[in-house]
């Protein structure tokens, strides 16, 4: 009677295969840290555009002027002022009509500085300031 050889890897050949992965996931590893927070803060520009050049585009087609800071990003949801803004949109300037929020979600900070608009996000650490990961995104400074 013959016996069938069994085939199997060898103690080596997984020792091999383990090393090999393990260099791999060496050289990979330190260019995917911190890539999480980079692409927070890319979002978050992209968000900033997009309020932007939709929901306070149409606020201002619509009312010849932009929300007041006062007014804030609530003025796209909820009319401030019906008898200042009487062509303001009855479904407001968000299709969910919600308040958008960054990456972590904060709601963004709104200035309207006599039609120079700009949005800011307090990044990682939520407060105003911040160096690196933390540092405040505004949207006169997304690329």
């Amino acid at each position: 009677m013959q016996q069938k050889a069994k085939k199997a890897f060898s103690l080596i050949e997984l020792m091999i295969v383990i090393v090999i992965l393990g260099s791999l996931a060496a050289l990979v590893m330190p260019n995917l840290i911190g890539k999480g927070e980079e692409a927070k803060r890319k979002l978050v520009c992209v968000q900033m555009k997009s309020i932007y050049n939709g929901a306070l585009d149409m606020f201002k087609i619509d009312n010849s002027v932009y929300p007041s800071t006062e007014e804030g990003l609530e003025a796209l949801v909820k009319n401030p002022d019906p008898e200042m803004y009487l062509n303001y949109s009855n479904r407001g300037y968000f299709k969910d009509k919600k308040m958008p929020k960054d990456s972590w979600g904060k709601p963004f900070i709104y200035i309207n500085d006599e039609g120079t608009i700009n949005l800011i996000s307090f990044a990682a650490d939520k407060k105003e300031g911040g160096t690196n990961e933390s540092l405040d995104i505004k949207m006169s400074e997304c690329k």
